[in-house]
């Protein structure tokens, strides 16, 4: 697989990385089945898609532990982003970003995941009653002290709360502007599919003016780009989606053109190519530095993400998913 770059470090990953949280936690738990999740992996790592996005909350604590018996095994064929600072209580998630807190749930991951070092350290959201500054100076530390081998943000998306004219990242920028002064950012989490580009006015320039990593969560739109789910079908009552204004039975009806779109894409590159490649295609197409991070816990799903690295949209190719239709609805 094409090898991609991280930060001023030029840390090496595969162009189309792994996120783990649906294996241990939030989308259609009944499903989540240890074994599978391990196979899927390690397929992973056979395929070249060697970065593997978890963070403490996910499970809480459970997901970090299942890649961790992966890690007994490849620990050299992996690259480790985990995150910290949001804690998961009983229907509710806080932000904790004092240094004391920072430094602790840093030795917890690393003991959980069975490594003495983790590649890229995200701050999951910034706490609102510590400084960010304070927060990302405790997790410099951790570089220092060579616990950490980069440092990284993930960007708060906020859509219902920013003030009139400002664009979805604003805020972001402008965190990353205060930590950029402490310690160099390396990476940036945030969301950019065909169907929520906004992180492409702001947040993606910014990264790419100063050589940092976009690690591009929720890809696949939540799985609605990878055309496998039915308008009208329930989800779990656990699973975010059931409570998603896009993922009403009227608004995924009505944001099917944007599949139908992409569908028709991958048919002029072959009958085994498929929409959700296609939407990876186009990120990887938004820069050098982009890496896909789609969410799965089956191996079937890991071997398809991992093809779209192989995928070149032709110009039309691109133009045409310029041409789609926004989606339509809330996505708050």
């Amino acid at each position: 697989m094409e090898r991609r770059t991280i930060g001023a470090g030029a840390l090496a990953v595969g162009a189309v990385g792994l996120g783990c949280m649906p294996m241990s936690w939030a989308y259609s738990t009944s499903r989540q089945r240890g074994e599978e999740s391990l196979r899927a992996v390690h397929r992973a790592l056979d395929l070249g898609s060697t970065l593997l996005d978890t963070a403490d909350m996910y499970g809480p604590f459970t997901n970090e532990l299942l890649l961790g018996r992966v890690l007994k095994e490849r620990r050299s064929d992996a690259f480790v982003s985990t995150k910290v600072g949001l804690l998961v209580g009983d229907q509710h998630i806080v932000a904790n970003g004092r240094p004391g807190y920072v430094r602790r749930a840093c030795d917890a991951s690393l003991r959980r995941l069975g490594t003495d070092v983790i590649d890229l350290y995200q701050l999951h959201r910034a706490d609102p009653e510590v400084p960010v500054e304070e927060t990302w100076g405790a997790m410099a530390e951790l570089v220092r002290a060579g616990k950490v081998r980069a440092l990284g943000l993930c960007a708060v998306g906020a859509r219902a709360s920013r003030r009139p004219g400002a664009r979805l990242h604003d805020a972001t920028v402008r965190q990353l502007e205060r930590v950029q002064q402490v310690f160099p950012v390396s990476a940036v989490e945030a969301e950019l599919s065909v169907w929520s580009p906004e992180a492409l006015e702001t947040l993606l320039p910014w990264c790419e003016s100063r050589g940092v990593g976009f690690l591009a969560a929720m890809p696949l739109g939540n799985g609605f780009l990878t055309g496998t789910l039915t308008p009208g079908v329930g989800f779990e009552a656990d699973d975010p989606r059931a409570r998603h204004p896009r993922f009403t039975a009227e608004m995924m009806a009505a944001n099917q053109p944007l599949v139908v779109g992409l569908r028709r894409v991958a048919r002029r590159h072959g009958a085994h190519v498929t929409p959700a490649q296609v939407a990876l295609a186009w990120v990887l197409g938004r820069g050098r530095q982009v890496i896909p991070v789609p969410g799965a816990k089956q191996e079937r799903w890991v071997t398809e993400n991992a093809a779209a690295a192989g995928l070149r949209l032709t110009e039309r190719d691109v133009a045409e998913i310029a041409e789609l239709p926004a989606a339509q609805g809330s996505w708050d």
